[in-house]
């Protein structure tokens, strides 16, 4: 049980990671990019490449899958994004998601349909086993590698947003931007960077879980439906509310895999269902902003 739990856990951080970037464009800066996933899947194939092309370390891929996919989010910011904002959502859904099609489509030309495969460093393999009988705790030694790196980003991100004068200009130019603007804050500017490190961080999580979730072109469309489940049920106030999300999200998903596999992700489902039943609006909810 207490294995599952783990394994739980260790999915659940990485569905944040995957997600906070969405979260940010959804829930601070009003736009709905369906594409995020196209950012997690150029993640992801960057660390294969660079491990299976320059045979170079799984450790040193890994600043680079969150580089590339924030240069290339902070490029079609500037280019696509930008004009996008202020358009309805259904047109910002229409967009984002013609976007993901081409993204599958070109990767399924370049790269292949076939699942991608990574090696892992020697150790990162293995398990390790603490305690005995039903309470023994197997922990695999890249899930653990996956939760502390996903709480170190947290408590980052965390910081951040509520210490740090990017994210009260963050915050300011969510709530009004022309008096941002006229208080002086570059509100470009801030949207861009915010849009380019969610970009970076859904490459980083798309490296992370290229071992754990799998990898082929069509990631983008598999995953969507999982990383809208972490925003609507977390909500779009904070970085908070997906957390705890993902993690119900993640424990749910492999207990219920585990324990009554017939089901799938039926679990997954109803947990949102009643969830949201329960709280329309998501877990945690800022209230009073305007934009």
């Amino acid at each position: 049980m207490l294995t599952i739990l783990f394994d739980g856990v260790a999915y659940g951080m990485l569905l944040f990671i995957l997600a906070v970037g969405l979260s940010v464009t959804m829930g601070l800066m009003n736009f709905i990019n369906l594409a995020h996933g196209a950012f997690a899947m150029v993640g992801g194939y960057t660390t294969i490449l660079l491990m299976q092309r320059l045979d170079l370390p799984f450790l040193f891929c890994l600043p680079l899958a969150f580089a590339l996919p924030a240069l290339l989010g902070a490029l079609l910011e500037v280019t696509l994004y930008r004009p996008m904002y202020k358009k309805p959502h259904l047109e910002q859904v229409l967009f984002s998601i013609g976007l993901t099609f081409m993204a599958v489509a070109a990767m399924d030309y370049f790269m292949g349909s076939t699942q991608q495969i990574i090696q892992l460093p020697d150790w990162l393999k293995g398990r390790t086993e603490v305690g005995q009988g039903a309470w023994t705790l197997g922990m695999g030694h890249y899930r653990l590698f996956i939760i502390l790196i996903c709480a170190a980003l947290t408590i980052g991100l965390q910081y951040i947003l509520s210490s740090t004068r990017f994210g009260s200009r963050l915050r300011a130019s969510v709530d009004d931007q022309r008096v941002a603007a006229g208080l002086g804050i570059n509100v470009n500017l801030v949207f861009l960077s915010t849009f380019a490190v969610g970009s970076g961080l859904a490459g980083l999580g798309g490296a992370l879980g290229t071992e754990v979730l799998g990898l082929d072109p069509t990631f983008p469309l598999k995953f969507m439906i999982y990383f809208l489940i972490v925003v609507a049920v977390g909500g779009t106030s904070s970085i908070t509310g997906p957390l705890l999300a993902a993690l119900l999200l993640g424990i749910a998903d492999v207990a219920g895999k585990y324990y009554i596999p017939k089901f799938g992700a039926f679990i997954v489902y109803f947990l949102m269902i009643v969830i949201l039943m329960w709280r329309p609006q998501g877990l945690f909810v800022r209230k009073g902003s305007s934009r």
